[in-house]
């Protein structure tokens, strides 16, 4: 392993002409952040990197502070050259000030590099004073002439393209971009400073999404991606119904939302007979796809009579929980002539959101009566409708399958 972490240098002062917009590329917006912002968060959020170095445009200081901020690796930025050359060479300097040893020189305009990505360059360097990601060239590539006629088909044999973060012993490179401005070579990446000083390169898989945002059509891409990876991390939102229903037998205490009601009868069932828990245990395993509370507690089964229903929802709750899940919202409605359900409302509330894990805010609560129509407006039992929302997270195919 190296023996200290590499420091990053950001090369971000550009003005990215071809993107157009009011401002340059790097500070316009995707997913209602700075591209340069979520540039440097990769960084900041690796655990294998050190200092990290931002070289930004002359004038561009307060859409620097307004789009990153401080953090406590991250020194202040450095201002940047005529060309890129120039401005790499500035952020060397600063970091060979810094007592840096390696340096990961990235481009600010690559939201999307994976810490694996980043992994395999520093892993790379402990054997090599240059490592270049890239990605092997697919297409088939012609050669134009310049009325835009095709004159040649190009063999990509052995083509790659090159991405950043290129990763490097910074003396080295360090040296190689003092050689250059001296001989005023001009090269569009730092491994091409190196192969031109001789240094060999190491190449390392590339990833396809680390793409760099040029042109209008870049960004709106790359906005279009975020809402989507957004849309992944919420998952797919899943909603059950559940209905159960109890008649009244001698007794003097209801059970409803998992709150004991004094009344004049109570009713019956093998359980505590929990109409209202008992729906939202139906709605939640309906949600999940995993049969109702028949299939997991039987009637038939003598362990479960007289037990309390708080069991069966609090089960309900957890089987989302493994499945990767959240529980959103839980909705009910309670349908009995009496007892009266409003004095107990939010007693119903806490109690359901303290079973299932959830705030009290994320359940509803409801009641009405019957209009004395049926068996549920003769007073004969209470009956109780429930919806409950989950999100769950996507399923990941297994190797070798496609989702239809």
């Amino acid at each position: 392993m190296l023996q200290t972490k590499p420091a990053v240098l950001i090369v971000a002062a550009g003005r990215g002409v071809r993107a157009g917009g009011a401002v340059p590329k790097q500070y316009q917006r995707i997913g209602g952040r700075a591209i340069l912002a979520r540039t440097v968060e990769i960084f900041m959020q690796h655990e294998g990197i050190g200092p990290v170095l931002v070289a930004i445009g002359a004038e561009d200081g307060p859409l620097y502070d307004a789009a990153v901020g401080e953090h406590p690796r991250l020194l202040p930025p450095v201002k940047g050259g005529a060309t890129r050359q120039e401005t790499v060479l500035r952020g060397l300097e600063a970091l060979a000030a810094e007592g840096a040893t390696h340096v990961l020189v990235h481009d600010g305009v690559r939201p999307f590099a994976s810490a694996a990505l980043i992994g395999r360059v520093i892993a790379a360097l402990e054997g090599a004073d240059a490592v270049l990601p890239a990605t092997p060239v697919t297409d088939t590539l012609k050669r134009a002439d310049g009325d835009g006629r095709v004159i040649a088909t190009v063999d990509r044999g052995g083509l790659f393209g090159a991405q950043t973060p290129q990763g490097f012993r910074l003396e080295t490179l360090l040296a190689a971009h003092r050689g250059a401005a001296a001989a005023g070579l001009a090269a569009t990446d730092d491994a091409a400073v190196m192969e031109w000083a001789g240094v060999p390169v190491t190449l390392v898989p590339g990833e396809a999404e680390n793409v760099k945002l040029t042109t209008p059509a870049d960004i709106a891409a790359a906005g279009r991606r975020l809402r989507q990876d957004g849309l992944l991390i919420l998952g797919e939102t899943r909603v059950g119904t559940g209905y159960d229903i109890h008649p009244f037998t001698d007794g003097d205490t209801v059970h409803l939302g998992g709150v004991p009601i004094p009344h004049d009868r109570r009713l019956a069932g093998h359980s505590d007979a929990d109409v209202a828990l008992h729906a939202l245990t139906d709605a939640l395993l309906g949600a999940l796809a995993e049969g109702d509370i028949g299939d997991h507690f039987p009637p038939s089964d003598p362990q479960w009579k007289g037990a309390s229903s708080d069991r069966f929802l609090a089960f309900a709750a957890e089987r989302v929980r493994a499945r990767g899940g959240v529980i959103a919202h839980l909705d009910l409605a309670i349908v009995a002539e009496a007892p009266r359900i409003g004095p107990h409302r939010t007693a119903m509330r806490a109690r359901i959101a303290a079973i299932c894990g959830i705030g009290a805010d994320r359940v509803g609560v409801k009641a009405t009566t019957n209009e004395k129509l049926g068996a549920l407006g003769r007073g004969e039992g209470i009956a109780a409708i429930a919806t409950a929302t989950i999100r769950l997270p996507y399923p990941v195919d297994p190797p070798g399958e496609e989702t239809p």
